[in-house]
């Protein structure tokens, strides 16, 4: 695993930009996984500038998506397709068939876990998979539990989940509690993976991730059996990391 630390979020936004950006530079018609949250908003806001000012192509880029609230349909203002339009897609080139998310109004939810996983397979897997990392070491919404999830699943989001995403919502009461989320088995087949972490408050969960044993009470311990993982990630959200193990 590479790890780069970097002084700010600005800095760290740019790092792991500059790492999508080199994947889509290196293989055009590449296949991305993306995440959402605050963290990554930062990275996306470079990758519209470098497209805008003609450095960056999105026209034969393929996209999936970790995951999406049920219950929720891709118009709300909350669902992670919207995020995703409104941080990404309409700021670049990309072409919207390209770009896939699970339905969370599906009408039957696990049967739209095992329509993503096949399309997961015939897409070939991800060339590179951008995660952040939820308080509680959660990697997409694979929340801690008694064994690693492979396939993409349905969810029960976790208190902790809920309380912190509530903040984009008028009130904890609205945050949707389940949700449909790409499973162990589909991030860890991505060739390469990404992960950005930043701030304070996520320094104990990169502790237990990457520093610690790998197990299902820590999602995001099983990147350390990946083979090609880079974490980036600002002073403060590496803090607790060993310092031999920081750039």
């Amino acid at each position: 695993m590479r790890v780069i630390e970097t002084e700010d979020y600005e800095a760290m936004s740019l790092e792991a930009a500059s790492l999508i950006a080199a994947q889509i530079r290196e293989k055009p018609d590449c296949v991305l996984g993306l995440a959402t949250g605050s963290t990554v908003i930062g990275a996306y806001e470079r990758l519209q500038e470098w497209h805008r000012a003609g450095q960056l192509c999105f026209a034969g880029v393929r996209t999936v998506n970790l995951d999406e609230y049920l219950g929720l349909a891709p118009e709300h203002c909350q669902s992670y397709h919207s995020y995703m339009r409104r941080r990404l897609f309409d700021g670049v080139d990309i072409d919207p068939a390209n770009t896939f998310l699970p339905d969370g109004t599906a009408a039957d939810p696990w049967e739209e876990c095992r329509r993503y996983d096949r399309l997961l397979r015939e897409m070939g897997g991800q060339d590179l998979q951008l995660l952040g990392l939820g308080h509680n070491g959660h990697i997409g919404f694979n929340e801690p539990g008694e064994e690693f999830v492979l396939p993409t699943h349905v969810v029960e989001l976790a208190e902790s989940t809920v309380r912190a995403n509530s903040r984009l919502f008028s009130s904890v009461d609205e945050v949707p509690r389940r949700a449909i989320t790409m499973g162990i088995g589909g991030i860890m087949g991505a060739r390469r993976v990404v992960v950005a972490v930043s701030g304070e408050d996520k320094a104990e969960a990169v502790e237990l991730a990457f520093a610690g044993p790998v197990t299902p009470r820590v999602p995001a311990s099983i990147l350390m059996l990946h083979r090609d993982v880079t974490l980036v990630g600002d002073r403060a959200a590496l803090a607790r990391l060993p310092k031999e193990m920081r750039v």
